[in-house]
């Protein structure tokens, strides 16, 4: 079903309503997918896949990982603002709904997907009452309009004194909420007749709809600025929908009117805001758009203002304050930063401060700050994808290799594995020249297609980087990528290899004696974790461990805990060999605590496997089962079992035919289904803390 209307109309609250409502009716829930960010209709299964935390850990096509997971279930999907991307939308809604008979999709969009079996659902106005009488307080548009003007002036309500000209401000905007949330932002400062009049002026300066756009010139940066430049507010068109509604004209005039009462400095962030992709920080809002006209020290009081005159949405989270702007606003903006001839100036500095950005996540990761950079990375998924689409289009190889390498922390710690292969192969095809760049993007390749499971495509990638890097003296770039090829010969069982490269990059990456404390290499802590997985297979358990902790030592002095998680998986491995499985569990769960946080679904599955192992051999034969249930419902998530490493698939093995044969077939299945069923944070916070027995 899609419900479809003039931008401005309520399409979204309405979904989100249904959303909730329709909730309890379906078996999986209800899950919502916000496309406005995105550009690109090739990155439509990831958003999907994203929103439903599909983690795609292989090489097959998202769009199949997602259906595969969709095939059992019964969930409401609802797909936001799709009117950019209605030709991706409509194949991709078209193979999920043939793969998941359970399946029912919700849109939004400007535009229908023109699909056989669609069902449209035209949105109109909220309904505005056509006389003065007394059920006027109750006309859907009225209440909201009252709603909002209680929020912007504390007890505002609706009196026989001001009735008539809220009727009479309603029937002017045509009962559109957008409109009467913009209006009604204005009433701290004007009664509701002053504004209706002023808004009755705005109709006779706008005129007829068809002469809207008659001023097309483009005015200088001082026009914006000045009083004199109000008036060609009015010619800006919102959008390029046809045909034009009757109402369209008072969402015109709504934002048009909104834009002539901000002040000029306030109309000029909101044409530069307009480059931001779903939402960003004030910091961010004064480092790309401040300037001339515009000091980066009144950006904050701007931001509020706007957010005051409902041009911004406030949006709360943990760390800073951000903002967002509805797509219909946005556009509005942006037409006014074309007019201004600021528009590919303006792309450049968003695509510079998310370079920038990139690099410092890049150099500090392996820190003490990795859960705040999950965080702020993930906050800023949608501007990193709009940053690297401006660069691509724009053909700069370089600085394409620069970002999407420099992201590698995004893309692999961080879950978007994909992602940022979908990148990285079309930024090493557009920077073919040999550079630092291009040898680090290389090695982010390699490491991202290893981690699908890949390890042939993975490895020749990695070889490429050592040769391109050696012929460039880039001896960084080289180490990383044998650490890649390290990570090929694990997963391919080559213990000897595995030796032999793992004690060479130890000795490359190890400080040397009087060395102060400096970064950690990412390739020393792969080639610690991937030998102690190989000493552990060959009999030599003590060995692993030992270097296991040296590791945990070192990570503990840098703050790192991404890396160390990952050793300590291989700890409760090496444990267990030893007859240890209370040691084993102990790390098993340190491991899982790290990786929720950071919601490394590859991470969690592994110390899941391993913690089934470890409860297995602590003789607790049902709660294994239950483990390994919950474990195998987040591999299903992920593609690839155990990462295909063949060591992790012969323990879990054993603990599965270890538990099925103390259980017996029915109770084991039963406890296998009781976890696989369980939902996965719940199942998480349970493995992590177990109630104690009485």
């Amino acid at each position: 079903m899609t419900l479809t209307g003039v931008g401005g109309v309520g399409k979204t609250r309405l979904a989100q309503a249904a959303a909730a409502g329709l909730r309890p009716y379906f078996r999986d829930g209800a899950w919502w997918v916000e496309l406005s960010p995105l550009q690109e209709g090739m990155l439509l299964p990831h958003a999907i896949g994203q929103a439903l935390s599909v983690a795609n850990e292989i090489t097959r096509p998202m769009i199949e990982v997602v259906g595969d997971y969709l095939a059992g279930r019964e969930l409401l999907l609802v797909l936001d603002t799709c009117e950019h991307l209605v030709d991706a939308c409509a194949v991709a809604a078209q193979t999920l709904l043939a793969a998941a008979p359970g399946l029912r999709i919700l849109v939004t969009s400007r535009r229908p997907l023109g699909m056989a079996d669609e069902q449209l659902v035209v949105i109109d106005p909220l309904p505005v009452p056509a006389i003065d009488d007394c059920a006027t307080a109750g006309a859907d548009a009225v209440v909201l309009l009252a709603e909002r003007a209680a929020q912007a002036v504390p007890g505002f309500e609706i009196t026989g004194a001001n009735r008539a000209d809220v009727l009479r401000l309603c029937r002017r905007l045509e009962g559109l909420p957008l409109a009467l949330e913009l209006a009604a932002a204005r009433l701290h400062e004007l009664s509701v007749r002053e504004l209706t009049e002023k808004l009755d002026d705005r109709f006779a300066v706008l005129g007829a709809p068809e002469d809207a756009t008659a001023d097309a010139e483009p005015p200088p940066i001082t026009r914006l600025l000045s009083p004199a430049g109000l008036r060609p507010s009015v010619g800006i068109p919102l959008s390029s929908e046809a045909p034009t509604p009757p109402w369209h004209q008072a969402l015109r005039t709504a934002i048009g009117w909104s834009h002539e009462l901000c002040t000029p400095a306030e109309r000029l962030l909101w044409a530069r805001l307009s480059v931001f992709a779903g939402s960003f920080d004030s910091g961010a809002a004064g480092r790309v758009c401040a300037g001339v006209h515009l000091p980066y020290e009144d950006i904050p009081g701007l931001l509020s203002a706007l957010a005051e005159k409902s041009i911004l949405t406030w949006v709360p989270t943990a760390g800073k304050d951000r903002y967002r702007m509805l797509d219909t606003i946005r556009e509005y903006g942006a037409a006014w930063l074309r007019r201004l001839g600021e528009e590919d100036r303006l792309r450049r500095r968003h695509q510079y401060f998310y370079l920038a950005l990139a690099r410092r996540g890049d150099a500090l990761w392996i820190g003490p700050d990795q859960y705040a950079w999950y965080d702020r990375a993930n906050s800023e998924h949608a501007n990193f994808r709009t940053a690297l689409e401006y660069t691509l289009a724009q053909q700069d190889g370089l600085t394409a290799l620069d970002l999407a390498g420099a992201l590698w922390f995004f893309w692999y710690p961080c879950g978007h594995l994909k992602e940022g292969q979908h990148y990285l192969e079309r930024a090493l095809a557009l920077g073919t020249d040999p550079s630092p760049a291009r040898d680090k993007a290389l090695w982010v390749c390699s490491m991202v297609l290893l981690c699908q499971g890949d390890a042939a495509t993975g490895a020749a990638w990695a070889g490429q980087c050592v040769a391109e890097a050696e012929r460039l003296g880039d001896n960084g770039a080289a180490t990383t990528a044998r650490a890649c090829l390290l990570v090929a010969a694990t997963m391919l069982g080559d213990r000897p290899r595995v030796f032999s490269l793992s004690g060479h990059l130890l000795a490359l990456t190890s400080p040397q004696d009087g060395e102060l404390l400096g970064p950690l290499p990412l390739a020393r802590l792969l080639a610690r974790v991937l030998a102690g997985i190989a000493l552990t297979v060959d009999g030599r358990p003590q060995e692993a461990i030992a270097m296991l902790e040296e590791m945990r030592t070192e990570c503990g002095r840098h703050g790192e805990q991404w890396m160390r998680a990952y050793g300590d998986v291989m700890r409760a491995h090496a444990e267990l060999a030893c007859h240890r499985p209370e040691a084993a569990l102990h790390y098993a769960r340190a491991a899982l605590e790290v990786k929720r946080r950071l919601h490394d679904s590859l991470g969690c599955a592994l110390a899941l496997d391993v913690l089934a192992v470890a409860t297995g051999a602590h003789r607790q034969s049902e709660r294994a089962a239950w483990l390994l249930g919950l474990a195998q419902h987040l591999w299903h998530t992920i593609g690839l079992p155990q990462a295909g490493i063949p060591e992790f698939v012969t323990a879990r093995r054993s603990c599965e035919h270890q538990a099925h044969n103390a259980l017996g077939d029915r109770a084991y299945k039963a406890a296998f289904h009781t976890g696989y069923e369980t939902d996965l944070d719940t199942g998480i916070a349970y493995a992590l803390h177990p109630p104690q027995p009485l």
